[in-house]
């Protein structure tokens, strides 16, 4: 199972005698271990052994799990970074696994651990393996909105937390400190918008990108410029730059592709993620000043962009972005075709 299936109580961890927590992402190892019954103490707090697997041997861990306590407690020992642990006494590890002592728990706290070795494949039958894998794409997106609902009482529309990925990274210590910062700032409001993500997590550097996206939209490819040119002398990576301008303008292409297929565009708008008024109302402008041949090719240019950003191209990639932004915004050469060398 997860670590996210723990902590959420989703599941429970049933009385074992032992247990592998298995994977690069820490932020996961204090919540599961509280929920891991006998192994906090009154306060809540962690109440545990912990050994280190370089140094520790196997017959004081084994020691320690059949001492027997005058309370009749769970005597629990953590071994953590344990591949080494685990490759000195695997054979041992393999017999405890089979007959541990009753009322014991060991568990073994791992980056890696390969599914095919025959330790892994006896705890995972007697025992259990908790996966502390790294989060992405959907299943990071529905832990943060899991996260403000349950911990801060908000609700996180998935675009919204999408943008704050955009902004803050994929570190869950970090998201869950922004979500903590946005959920202050709702105060009442039962749901944390694109407008608090703006303000709480970008700063400056939001705002003014936001501002260089809207010019781009509205045929100001000047403003836009000079905006993209403040963000770079900020340090902002053109790749970042990129990033959010694809998370704006892919609504764009697919409102076009929906309106092609015969939705009414304000329709074809909202069904492609732009919801407020004034958005929609300036997004139909855009689209109807581009036109419908030059608005059915966004896609296409800024899959082309994100191509010679990663390499596709010898050209500056703040050049890149200069040309990208004049195209989008309407400039008389939005697109040109491939063409090969012997052309």
């Amino acid at each position: 199972m997860h670590a996210t299936e723990v902590i959420s109580g989703k599941t429970a961890i049933t009385s074992t005698s032992v247990i592998a927590l298995v994977g690069p992402e820490r932020f996961f190892r204090a919540p599961v271990l509280r929920a891991i019954p006998g192994v906090t103490d009154e306060s809540g707090e962690i109440a545990i052994s912990r050994l280190s697997g370089s140094d520790a041997d196997v017959k004081d861990v084994f020691a320690e799990l059949r001492t027997v306590s005058m309370f009749g407690d769970q005597r629990s020992v953590l071994i953590e970074g344990a591949e080494e642990f685990i490759s000195r006494y695997r054979s041992e590890l393999e017999g405890w696994v089979e007959k541990p002592s009753s009322g014991s728990l060991l568990i073994l706290d791992l980056q890696k651990w390969k599914k095919t070795e025959r330790l892994y494949k006896a705890v995972s039958s007697s025992g259990l393996i908790i996966e502390c894998s790294e989060l992405s794409g959907a299943a990071l997106i529905r832990w943060m909105q899991q996260l403000a609902r349950d911990e801060f009482g908000k609700k996180l529309d998935s675009e919204t937390a999408s943008l704050i990925t955009d902004l803050a990274g994929e570190s869950l210590t970090q998201l869950q400190q922004e979500i903590d910062k946005l959920s202050s700032l709702a105060g009442d409001a039962p749901e944390i918008t694109r407008e608090d993500v703006t303000r709480v997590v970008g700063g400056w550097k939001t705002q003014t990108t936001w501002d260089m996206l809207d010019a781009i939209r509205d045929g100001q490819p000047g403003s836009a410029l000079l905006n993209l040119e403040k963000l770079i002398h900020g340090g902002e990576a053109p790749q970042k730059v990129l990033g959010g301008l694809v998370y704006i303008f892919r609504r764009y292409a697919e409102a076009t592709e929906r309106a092609r297929q015969g939705t009414p565009l304000r329709s074809a708008l909202k069904e492609a993620g732009i919801f407020r008024g004034n958005e929609i109302e300036a997004g139909e402008r855009y689209l109807k000043r581009l036109g419908f041949e030059k608005a059915s090719r966004i896609y296409s240019l800024l899959i082309e962009a994100d191509r010679d950003m990663k390499g596709g191209s010898r050209v500056d990639p703040v050049i890149l972005l200069e040309r990208l932004f004049v195209r989008l915004a309407g400039g008389p050469v939005l697109y040109e075709p491939q063409t090969s060398a012997a052309t």
